[in-house]
């Protein structure tokens, strides 16, 4: 049967906010921080996963995956309802440590609904989150948010936090993946992000 929209996990669901930033003075940092806030506001019991604090390795698709840090990551990611991301853009596309961080965790990103949030130098890489956002999908199935947060420099104050105005998209957002969390976790049979049962 469908979880009981009473469950304490469907009203308040695990959201997992990662910043993917390695630089100490990160402007995506900021969207995360801020993003992490705001699911907290929207009723999510939230928490910040800081790249910055991990020393990751390389994925090379063999030992990669039994490195300590990946094997105490991987759970963090698996146990979330729902996932924000915050990375910076670089050359057009989100940062290298992003995508290691998909590509070392894998299925456990599987049947998750996952907020996209990005800081760049300017206007003209706005489409840089679509090739990791379709990855995501085809990949592991996740439920790609249908919006997003572009902030370029030009958006945050000079403490690195985001203007108002992009504090009220990532209020926007944070709101959409609890909902779609709230929704997945009502409709779904929980075995790992497989097709949810009818509700016959």
């Amino acid at each position: 049967m469908p979880q009981d929209r009473s469950d304490p996990e469907v009203l308040r669901p695990n959201l997992l906010v990662v910043s993917a930033s390695l630089s100490p003075s990160s402007r995506s940092y900021g969207l995360a921080q801020a993003a992490l806030e705001a699911a907290g506001r929207a009723g999510a019991d939230a928490s910040l996963l800081d790249l910055r604090k991990w020393e990751l390795p390389v994925c090379d698709g063999d030992q990669s995956y039994s490195h300590p840090a990946v094997e105490k990551i991987t759970p963090l990611i698996q146990d979330a309802a729902a996932i924000l991301l915050a990375a910076p853009v670089y050359n057009y596309d989100l940062n290298a440590s992003a995508k290691n961080l998909v590509e070392l965790t894998g299925n456990a990103w599987s049947g998750k609904p996952v907020g996209l949030l990005c800081s760049a130098g300017g206007k003209s890489s706005y489409m840089a989150p679509i090739g990791l956002a379709n990855s995501l999908m085809l990949d592991f199935r996740c439920w790609i948010v249908p919006r997003f947060v572009y902030a370029t420099r030009a958006e945050f104050n000079e403490d690195l936090t985001p203007s108002p105005q992009i504090v009220e998209r990532i209020e926007q957002l944070a709101r959409t993946a609890i909902d779609m969390a709230r929704a997945l976790a009502w409709i779904s049979d929980d075995r790992g992000g497989r097709p949810a049962r009818s509700l016959d």
